[in-house]
Order: structure tokens, then sequence, then C-alpha cells
């Protein structure tokens, strides 16, 4: 199933590779915290992160995650 971004229309594999994302909130697979948004961004996987979208804001660990990628300089 793939998901389509409200704000810029980009298609996503999962609910929360979206600069608006969808779906219900989970588990965070970095920290553990449950009932977390998938905005959600933890010490932990705040040092994961390489890229940041330059549409959204948004950071991400993989560019594949947002619609317009750049790297962390």
């Amino acid at each position: 199933m793939s998901y389509t971004c409200k704000k810029c229309g980009a298609v996503a594999e999962e609910p929360g590779h979206l600069c608006n994302p969808c779906g219900d909130e989970e588990k965070c697979s970095f920290c553990g915290a449950s009932g977390v948004n998938p905005k959600h961004i933890c010490k932990e996987k705040l040092v994961s992160m390489k890229y940041v979208c330059g549409g959204c804001g948004r950071a991400a660990t993989e560019q594949t995650h947002l619609c317009k990628p750049q790297p962390i300089l």
C-alpha cells in the first residue's frame, strides 16, 4: 500500500515518510517510547539524521524518506 502526502503530493510506502504524515501513532524504533507520531525525534534518532527536506524541513535518515532531500552538513 502506498500513501500520498496531503501537502506536497509525494508518495511513500510508509505513512510516516511524508511531510504531512498520516497513520496511527506507534512505538519509536529508536528510543522505544510508545504513542509517538511519525514526526517524533528523540535524541537517539537525531544522531542518525543525515538529510533534511528542502520543502518542509523534516529530517530523515535516508533520502527516500523526504520529498526534496538535501544532505545535512
